[in-house]
């Protein structure tokens, strides 16, 4: 069978299940748009991750430098100060955009000139992988595709969703408190009204037209050409909406996805498509699909909750418990985990692992920092904690600590102490890689929440600060040795088995690739008593310090080699 029967073969089902009206015309777009690419996809073949790799989660413009793009101030501070700590970059939107940094996107196939240009990303992919954010889910209200439907352009007729009386929205999950449909003046006077899952900047597109999963499809493909090695799929599990159901995680949405890998398994192997769902757990997972037809990775929501409530309470017993569900998924999928990232500590992903009372420890800990809590709609109209903003590493110090930015930094490596050992691949958010604090006075002078975590840094005062801030070194140097000796070991793969050890409720302990040559035990203490571990012994990989009995500081931590017990 040729690649292109083997496609037609893949796709063609997934065609039949979305538009049964006219699935030979969709499924023959979907091949041209693949035979169009294919040339310039014929060299982009990608090696799968293993224990080095690591990503950087950043804005383009996250560093600032006068007369210069901030593309081009980015791949210099990457390479001065970042150097090879990170093997990926991923970049936050790129795109032109209107609001909600970045994610209103106005052109999705466009660099924003105010960023640079694709050259600049070109020369980013010289020292990293790149990671490039697809907001497949909507558009600005500034985009040419809105503002063409807005006029009645028969090419954009069916782009997005204009819910009649008869389209019932009863049961739809909402990530915002906003209304769900805004209303629009189009050129001839006349009014629109169109579906907004975020905010009525963001219009979302509608798929259920066939034009639209090609753009996008469209879209995917030129990222991939432009030298992503993954592709993530921003808030993809509200992309198809059909009348009486949630409207999220729908079978619809699932099948693009699929379609998705199998064009970029056939034309592009080893690209790495990355689902984000700040959901549930058992939601968040189903986008793995079999193993090897949906998602290469997805994100662990739960692990940054999950960790700070670790070291807000000194019990790492719920992590504990829900890392004990966690293993391998295939040999071509496995999780994307983080602590930090441009989003605020998502809370829904908590249902059923921490209590009402636990979620509200984590809710004070926020607000006596000086962060805030974003809400929610429920399908029942209630509101409930959607996401807590605030900068991570002072989420994680006690508000009484007499030094904060030392406390950070304890604290702070501890908890990626346990990011860099869970299985999976690790993602680092470039405040925390920096030790950053959090930004109150961008939250309050835009009052938006979420600014509280995206401070863009000066480059050239950044430089001094590395040189003068214990916070700020701390965490950079302390977490470069921690990824340094992590590729070291192929016990940390993203595909090594894991098995959580129940040692005691202060530290958190994660056995890697047991029964294996390379087997390791990582355990951290993440509370602020020492601990003993009596009958533990081996040496610590990331010291180099044998260890004839295991005694932990507070919100210390080991990486060990175990050695045998003496009788």
């Amino acid at each position: 069978m040729s690649r292109t029967d083997d496609l037609r073969h893949r796709l063609e089902p997934l065609v039949r299940e979305l538009y049964p009206a006219n699935p030979g015309e969709v499924l023959d777009g979907l091949l041209a748009l693949a035979r169009s690419w294919a040339p310039t996809l014929a060299d982009a073949a990608r090696s799968r991750p293993d224990e080095g790799t690591a990503y950087l989660i950043t804005y383009g413009d996250a560093f600032r430098r006068a007369g210069e793009t901030p593309l081009h101030t980015l791949a210099d501070v990457l390479r001065t100060h970042v150097r090879d700590a990170v093997t990926d970059v991923h970049l936050l939107p790129i795109n032109p955009w209107t609001s909600d940094d970045g994610f209103g996107v106005i052109d999705h196939r466009e660099v924003n000139p105010e960023l640079g240009s694709w050259d600049d990303i070109a020369d980013l992919r010289n020292d990293h992988a790149l990671a490039l954010d697809f907001v497949a889910n909507h558009v600005s209200g500034s985009s040419p595709w809105f503002l063409a439907w807005l006029a009645r352009d028969p090419r954009y007729a069916g782009y997005f969703l204009e819910p009649g009386d008869d389209f019932d929205t009863a049961s739809v999950v909402r990530p915002r408190t906003s209304p769900l449909v805004h209303e629009y003046r189009r050129p001839d006077g006349t009014v629109a009204r169109a579906w907004t899952t975020f905010g009525p900047d963001q219009i979302d597109v509608d798929p259920r037209t066939p034009a639209v999963l090609l753009d996008l499809t469209d879209v995917l493909l030129g990222y991939v050409a432009r030298g992503a090695r993954t592709v993530r799929l921003d808030a993809i599990g509200y992309l198809w909406k059909e009348s009486g159901t949630t409207s999220i995680h729908l079978p619809q949405t699932h099948a693009v996805v699929r379609i998705w890998r199998a064009l970029l398994d056939a034309l592009a192997p080893g690209t790495l498509l990355l689902t984000e769902t700040n959901v549930p757990h058992a939601d968040n997972i189903t986008y793995f699909g079999n193993g090897s037809d949906e998602a290469n990775m997805v994100y662990q929501f739960a692990l940054p909750p999950l960790v700070l409530h670790a070291f807000v309470t000194g019990r790492a017993t719920a992590l504990s418990a829900w890392a004990d569900g966690i293993g391998p998924v295939s040999e071509t999928a496995t999780w994307f985990n983080f602590l930090a990232s441009h989003d605020g500590i998502g809370i829904r992903p908590t249902e059923g692992l921490l209590t009402d009372d636990d979620r509200a420890l984590l809710v004070e800990r926020t607000l006596a920092r000086g962060g805030r809590v974003s809400m929610a709609r429920r399908a029942d109209g209630t509101e409930g904690v959607y996401e807590l903003n605030t900068n991570y590493l002072d989420a994680l110090v006690d508000p009484e600590d007499d030094d904060p930015d030392a406390s950070a930094v304890t604290r702070g490596l501890a908890a990626h102490a346990i990011l860099l050992s869970v299985i999976g691949v690790p993602a680092v958010y470039y405040h925390s890689l920096l030790g950053s604090g959090q930004d109150r006075e961008g939250m309050e002078q835009s009052d938006i929440a979420r600014r509280i975590n995206r401070a863009v840094l000066d480059a050239d005062l950044l430089a001094e600060e590395l040189s003068a801030s214990p916070r700020r070194s701390g965490m950079l140097e302390g977490l470069r040795h921690l990824l340094e000796t992590r590729r070291t070991l192929p016990a940390l793969s993203p595909f090594a088995a894991q098995s959580i050890e129940h040692l005691d409720e202060r530290v958190f302990a994660v056995r890697r690739a047991p029964g294996t040559a390379d087997e390791l035990l990582a355990v951290v203490n993440v509370s602020g008593h020492e601990v003993a571990l009596p009958g533990l012994r081996g040496t610590d990989v990331v010291t180099g310090r044998s260890m004839e009995q295991v005694l932990l500081a507070p919100f210390g931590y080991v990486w060990l080699r175990v050695e045998p017990s003496t009788p």
